[in-house]
């Protein structure tokens, strides 16, 4: 038997990385993962990976996955993603927000469109997915919604600033702080219904396609990232673990990962360095 045996799980940001690495971990455990990003088909996009491919591989597994092509900063995109997946499969049970966006550019240059468009992708589509998939959550007395945040969300403290080299990476490190905080008000609101809500982050920079584009990593194979694999399981853990050991949790993911004894060795934020203030409460 699997973690997650029967239970219908929305994934966002499904088509590469880190996504698809928790659509395909969750069907292995017995999910019915329904796998969005606006990404459906191999060439529509600069990077490699698409939803056929996810969705392919793991019913070639014998999975069961199907695939929603959608934007969610657009609200619209969002409620129909819960729709088809209720149609497809039924109820959802875990929201997995992790889709994201950003744009490397200093405020100064930041244009006003790329901002909200920013923002609409990493802190009002989880909004919005989140409440459209909570009345059957309240309902049903149980379900899971598990946020990713990042390091970013970590800001870099007052100055004097040594480091004047600018990366521009505030709007993320914003939109991601907010996302966390998100998470923790959210978890408090429906506690009493026994929804589980959490947040982690990766302890290490993750090898993705992404991450190589913006060439945080040297390579997909990059010795000094962490796995995908393990940013899959802090995400199992997370959406399977009794409400009561981890709703309201802000995490790394090996921190958590060594604290549930789900791995025996643990690196990275979380565990040799502090984490954001949000991981603190």
């Amino acid at each position: 038997m699997g973690k997650l045996d029967e239970r219908v799980a929305v994934v966002t940001g499904a088509s590469r990385g880190i996504g698809k690495a928790i659509a395909a971990m969750f069907a292995d455990e017995g999910a019915k993962v329904v796998a969005v990003a606006r990404t459906l088909k191999e060439g529509d996009h600069q990077l490699e990976g698409s939803l056929e491919t996810t969705v392919a591989e793991i019913n070639d597994s014998g999975g069961q996955a199907t695939a929603v092509a959608a934007n969610i900063s657009e609200e619209d995109d969002c409620m129909r993603v819960i729709e088809e997946a209720k149609a497809a499969f039924g109820s959802v049970d875990i929201l997995i927000n992790n889709a994201a966006l950003n744009y490397y550019i200093p405020v100064v240059d930041y244009p006003t469109s790329r901002w909200a468009r920013a923002f609409a992708v990493n802190v009002h589509g989880p909004f919005i997915l989140s409440k459209a998939v909570l009345p059957d959550m309240i309902e049903r007395r149980s379900g899971a919604i598990v946020n990713i945040s990042s390091g970013a969300a970590i800001g870099p403290g007052r100055g004097p600033y040594e480091d004047s080299q600018v990366r521009g990476g505030v709007m993320y490190g914003a939109s991601k702080a907010a996302l966390e905080r998100f998470t923790q008000g959210l978890a408090q609101e429906v506690y009493q219904h026994g929804i589980t809500v959490a947040c982690f982050s990766p302890s290490q920079v993750v090898p993705t396609p992404g991450t190589v584009f913006h060439k945080l990593v040297s390579g997909l194979d990059d010795p000094r990232g962490e796995p995908p694999e393990l940013m899959a399981k802090a995400a199992l853990l997370l959406a399977s673990e009794p409400l009561d050991q981890v709703s309201g949790r802000v995490t790394y993911s090996q921190q958590i990962l060594k604290e549930f004894g789900w791995i025996d060795e643990a690196t990275g934020t979380g565990v040799e360095r502090t984490g954001s203030g949000y991981s603190q409460i």
